[in-house]
């Protein structure tokens, strides 16, 4: 690259990591290079306070393109040495979003003849994923892979190379994640990991290797800079309580540099056609030929707009005749972006402008701004821009971000302002705000803002959006529109599967539940409680990859069981009844009852018996698999759109927790609909039992003993937890599950449902009455449930909601299913606990009793779990709290 300029510029004499290393005591332990790489912020996070803020990735600092593009194109070019040109043409390079979109895609052009492709958290409409992994650290976790040539992650084969790219390592587990789905789909005999810096511990590069190992295959590294983060004891906490100190004294968005907003003026790219914007679907070489060659005249067209100026301002100043002083260059009050000298004088790239010197009412400074993922295609208009403007003027670049960091107007701090705006993109998370750093008071003459036309919206437009909160702080705004490009769609499967039914699969009747699952009965898929705790809280593993050995109950525990069915058989036909006449009244008259496998299940088939036996309706029943993180089986609502209409779905569960499954599936049904699935599905679900007031149709708002949360498989018609494991699941088949028929002797899933259909007519003036009084009443979700167990999740240290499982039955799946740490039981809840104390002292499991709690009890999973911190039989520390010895909640499953 002989012919790009990637020199950095000279850093700023106080490095922009002093104000936190100040007062956290955190510093970066490594080479000289490291701090003119890395500065330091602070944001709002229950993991990790800190943030390594790049100078060379733009992302939140503004910085030279060239030096961006630079920094990628080289570690590419060092990949291409250490790989050789051959396998270097086979390699294919992955990017992570959205921080590494664009560096992911520099990185391949060094490597100059290999596809490209980056992980996305925006669903396309059409495009069905090809695979997905989780970052266990992240404000925003669920990674979708949507290539256009579904061969493309195959790449040359297993001897080929698969290089993945992203901005810095910290601990490695996103790595570890992508790999083991990817290794899944496509085995290959070497990897090849590539970032800025890598900051990992010795512990965590060990267990890398250790990976590698086991896979068998190679893993190299390639970065431009290593050392390691060293934190004080207590930083975590401390960062928090600083964070929520400077909250309060700042502003949540930065004000107004000018009286009056600069003009918006859009510009007419003229992209090339079927070029994409970006690696979402796949970018390969002849489409990067492509852009190559129609990068200078788009350059061109903005410089053209750029000429004619604002009447009245005075480029390069910040300050226009009629607008009063704006935040000019070297002012004390904005920030100045890295590599600035102490007067602001950056020294821009020094190439020859096509108008040479004096380029008349041309900006002197220029912002090139991307959006979120769309980081390649600004960042290489940036590039041509500097090479058409040359000497005149200088060129920066950087993006907006979903990533929440606080801002703090020092020179030691790298994220000096922050412009806060609304999502414009229409996310499948739904919407929230935005954020551009070390904008406002940069002394930019104009901003040119790049979005794709997904995102050229009303509320890109809006009062409130990025448009009006660039033009608060420049001379002019330039609106530039890439294309989005839209893959060709995916043609859906000829013949979907069919449900799968007793006896042949479950001890259900066959007319009582199809299964929309695909049979995994002869898969060893079970591993010890301990060993999956420690690979799902370590990132290495998702919940739903394996299954937890089936518990077998003692004969105590039995005898419990029976005895809580009897004693509270009224109460479910009750809440049966209930939440069954009100669905009849609001979505009947025949419902498809679609129950999420598997605690909603026996509900389903419940509900199905009442509305025969009151009401003589056959009411069709489904079961279908829901994981969290993961979504809803796809194939399973094809099926359900092609067999019955999806507006008579009525999905069903067991109860609702803290309303996890609630909001998964209200984002699943979004996203599968985005994606080009079947619209329709009501992603409201009936419940039995409510008591976190997460839903609005329900039997009860009590938090009591549903005996079928007392056991697994044996009241569930011997069926597993699902299971969606990339190397089993393909993307048309069901989600997996296990039947267990060994079990059968054991087995009370048919008694279950008979002890309480035995009591419908005992309850049926009842159940008149109460759905009487649940239809005329304000239903609306209260949410109390989340609030209480955010409140809990602070107030014991854990700092991980998805590690509280509130309520009887999530407490019960804590004892039986995973690794607890301690038992909260409300003072004087009774025998409805009587279970829970009996498997808390099996298991060595503390329980305290406490007041003010809105739920019967609740489980908290052990925080930063490791065989080697419980022993190996699983038992609970007693005492303690994860704060008190440093642990660090992650996430659970």
């Amino acid at each position: 690259m002989s012919e790009r300029a990637t020199r950095e510029e000279t850093v700023n004499v106080v490095w922009s990591g002093n104000w936190v290393a100040e007062r956290l005591g955190v510093a970066l332990e490594g080479g000289d290079e490291l701090r003119d790489l890395l500065g330091l912020a602070l944001r709002r996070n229950p993991k990790r306070a800190h943030l390594l803020v790049s100078n060379v990735l733009g992302k939140h600092v503004p910085q030279l393109p060239s030096v961006v593009h630079g920094a990628g194109y080289e570690l590419g070019e060092s990949v291409r040495a250490l790989l050789g040109p051959q396998e270097a043409r086979r390699a294919v390079v992955i990017g992570y979003a959205e921080t590494a979109t664009g560096l992911g895609h520099a990185v391949a052009d060094g490597l100059r003849d290999a596809p490209y492709l980056h992980s996305t958290r925006r669903p396309v409409a059409g495009v069905a994923p090809a695979g997905g992994f989780e970052e266990s650290h992240s404000h925003a976790t669920s990674h979708l892979l949507l290539p256009e040539d579904r061969d493309l992650l195959a790449g040359g084969g297993p001897s080929s190379t698969l290089v993945l790219v992203d901005d810095e390592f910290s601990t490695g587990n996103t790595v570890l994640n992508t790999v083991r789905a990817l290794h899944a789909l496509h085995p290959r005999e070497r990897y090849v990991i590539v970032a800025l810096v890598d900051m990992r511990s010795p512990a965590d590069r060990d267990r890398l290797t250790a990976f590698a190992a086991e896979i068998g295959a190679r893993v190299d590294l390639v970065t431009r800079a290593a050392g390691t983060v060293a934190l004080p004891d207590g930083v975590l906490e401390r960062g928090q309580a600083l964070v929520a100190e400077q909250e309060v004294r700042a502003p949540a968005s930065a004000p107004p540099s000018v009286p009056v907003p600069a003009p918006v003026t859009r510009v007419a790219l003229d992209w090339p056609d079927g070029v994409p914007d970006g690696g979402r679907h796949g970018f390969t070489p002849d489409h990067r030929a492509a852009l190559e060659a129609a990068l200078p005249a788009m350059a061109e067209r903005i410089a053209a707009v750029l000429d004619e100026g604002v009447p009245g301002w005075d480029p390069g100043s910040g300050r226009s005749d009629d607008r009063g002083q704006g935040e000019g260059e070297g002012s004390d009050r904005g920030p100045i972006p890295a590599g600035d000298h102490d007067q602001g004088q950056g020294r821009g790239r020094q190439g020859r402008g096509r108008h040479g010197q004096g380029r008349g009412r041309a900006p002197r400074r220029v912002l090139v701004l991307g959006f979120e993922e769309l980081m390649y295609a600004p960042l290489r208009l940036g590039t041509a821009l500097e090479d058409v403007l040359g000497a005149d003027a200088e060129v920066r670049y950087s993006t907006t971000t979903r990533s929440p960091v606080l801002a703090v107007d020092d020179p030691g701090y790298a994220i000096r302002t922050r412009l806060v705006f609304p999502a414009h993109d229409a996310p499948a998370d739904g919407p929230g705000d935005r954020y551009a750093y070390n904008v406002a008071g940069a002394g930019f003459d104009a901003v040119v803002a790049v979005v794709d036309s997904t995102a050229d919206t009303p509320a890109l437009h809006a009062p409130d959006g990025l448009l009006a909160r660039l033009a608060e702080h420049t001379g002019q705004v330039l609106l530039a529109v890439v294309p989005s490009y839209t893959p060709t769609p995916v043609q859906e499967p000829a013949v979907l599967p069919e449900p799968l039914r007793g006896p042949d699969f479950s001890s259900y009747a066959p007319d009582e539940v199809g299964w929309l699952l695909q049979d995994l009965s002869d898969t060893e898929l079970e591993a010890p409680t301990e060993e999956r705790e420690e690979a799902i809280q370590s990132g290495g593993a998702h919940y739903a990859e394996s299954l937890p050995v089936e518990y077998q109950p003692s004969p105590a525990y039995q005898a419990l069981f029976t005895a809580a069915l009897e004693t509270s058989a009224a109460r479910i036909a009750r809440a049966v009844g209930t939440v069954t006449e009100t669905v009849l009244a609001e979505r009947g008259p025949r419902p498809v009852l679609v129950s999420l496998a598997r605690a909603g299940t026996p509900v389903g088939v419940l509900m199905r018996r009442w509305a025969r036996h009151r009401h003589g309706l056959d009411l069709p029943h489904y079961a279908i698999s829901i994981v969290r993180g993961r979504g809803i089986d796809a194939t399973a609502l094809r099926w359900l759109a092609a067999h019955h209409d999806p507006a008579d779905v009525v999905f069903v569960d067991g109860w609702t927790g803290k309303g996890a499954i609630t909001r998964e599936l209200a984002a699943a049904i979004e996203e599968f609909e985005a994606s080009g699935g079947p619209a329709g599905f009501d992603p409201e679900i009936a419940v039995l039992a409510d008591p976190g007031g997460c839903v609005r149709t329900y039997g009860t708002r009590e938090d009591f003993l549903i005996p079928s949360a007392c056991l697994n498989s044996t009241v569930s018609g011997l069926i597993s937890r699902t299971v969606l494991r990339a190397d089993l699941v393909g993307p048309d088949d069901f989600h997996g599950g296990k039947f267990y028929r060994e079990l059968a002797a054991s087995d009370v899933s048919n008694h279950f449902l008979d002890t309480v259909a035995a009591r419908f007519d005992d309850v049926a003036a009842e159940v008149d009455d109460a759905t009487k009084e649940l239809l005329a009443a304000d239903r609306a979700p209260t949410w109390e449930g989340w609030a209480a167990v955010e409140r809990i999740s602070e107030e014991y240290g854990i700092h991980d909601v998805n590690l509280v499982k509130p309520g009887v039955g999530e407490t019960t799946r804590v004892l039986l299913r995973r690794v607890p740490w301690k038992i909260l039981a409300r003072r004087g809840a009774g025998p409805d606990l009587e279970h829970i104390r009996l498997l808390a002292g099996q298991r060595g499991v503390p329980v305290e009793e406490v007041d003010d709690l809105p739920y019967s009890c609740v489980g908290l999973i052990h925080p930063r779990f490791t065989r080697g911190a419980t022993g190996a039989d699983g038992k609970a520390v007693a005492g303690g709290s994860p704060a008190a010895d440093g642990g660090e909640a992650v996430r659970g499953a």
